[in-house]
């Protein structure tokens, strides 16, 4: 233990507030949750009116998976063709060279190619390239039925409502569990806390600004150059929930070393238990990256590649505390 966890004589006191009849604590869920409750309906509300702002960051990683480098295509060209006659977009895929039969497309990233009447029943062509950042081809997001629009709307709305309600509710069942802890508990769920907070945020970030762009697009050319499949639409729905799914479940994975830690510091795991465990703990991550992320197999890689790191890191720490308290303990006997 840290200088600052040593037992002081405060530390010995029951609980933290008065005591309350067992009626009294079921008031004070009860509020708890009305006001939680009531923090999320707020959220929810301001996502609703702004629903076409969170749709638009919804986007963002589709629209980044079309920057993504995919060396292992042939020629390492990846680039992406659009076919137009006038205005109307015939087709738009991923080409595997720079050459388009006998046509030659550049090197731009994204290129055009302009189909021109000329009579006769007769195409020319013109080819446009298109600067890098000024176009984003691939699968567009669609409705397949009336109800879709508004149930994905809820959808998102509600969980956009949660994660920007979920300070005022951590803050809420914080006030419902502080006053039942000792003053040692309330510094060590203070600190699970913020650390959980940082780590949740991290896993999320890291699936949003990532993963998902990078599993996106492997998705893509898997039907495209693995099965011979392009694909121009993809559901809106479906996309919205794969994509919460997957941040959802890489923040929740991220809290494996607050989970570990706490039962470090209760007694139930210490170095030596949990070194013996790495063997089963990448068994046990393969398993948690297909529970919470989405059946595409590079985002459980990703995730228990992940956990299996931080649950490195959880050693570490372990050995680092046992390490310390070896140490002061061997200060403290007389010589």
């Amino acid at each position: 233990m840290a200088d600052g966890d040593e037992l002081q004589p405060e530390d010995e006191e029951v609980d933290g507030g008065a005591v309350k009849t067992f009626l009294e604590h079921l008031e004070d869920l009860r509020w708890t949750i009305i006001k939680s409750a009531t923090a999320i309906f707020i959220g929810m509300s301001l996502c609703l009116f702004g629903v076409k702002y969170v749709v638009a960051f919804l986007k963002w990683p589709l629209e980044r998976a079309q920057y993504r480098h995919v060396a292992f295509l042939p020629e390492d060209t990846n680039q992406i063709v659009s076919i137009k006659l006038g205005e109307a977009t015939l087709s738009t895929f991923n080409s595997v060279s720079n050459r388009l039969g006998a046509v030659g497309l550049g090197t731009n990233r994204h290129v055009t190619l302009n189909l021109i009447p000329t009579g006769s029943n007769v195409l020319a062509y013109q080819i446009v390239p298109t600067p890098d950042g000024e176009h984003s081809a691939g699968p567009e997001l669609v409705f397949m039925d009336p109800s879709d629009p508004f149930i994905s709307c809820l959808h998102v709305a509600f969980f956009g409502g949660l994660l920007l309600a979920s300070p005022a509710v951590l803050y809420f069942v914080g006030q419902f569990v502080m006053p039942a802890l000792k003053i040692r508990e309330k510094k060590y769920f203070l600190r699970a806390f913020w650390f959980g907070t940082v780590l949740f945020l991290l896993g999320v970030a890291s699936a949003y600004y990532i993963v998902m762009p990078a599993a996106l697009k492997f998705a893509e050319l898997f039907a495209v150059v693995g099965m011979g499949v392009h694909i121009q639409n993809w559901l809106a729905p479906t996309y919205f929930s794969f994509l919460i799914k997957f941040m959802l479940g890489m923040g929740l994975g991220f809290e494996l070393p607050v989970v570990l830690l706490a039962l470090v510091k209760i007694g139930l795991l210490n170095y030596a238990k949990l070194s013996k465990m790495r063997r089963y703990m990448i068994l046990i991550n393969l398993v948690l990256g297909a529970i919470l992320t989405t059946p595409e197999v590079i985002t459980q890689i990703f995730m228990a590649v992940a956990l299996q790191l931080l649950f490195e890191v959880s050693v570490w720490v372990a050995w680092y505390w046992e390490r310390d308290a070896r140490r002061k303990a061997a200060i403290d006997i007389p010589s």
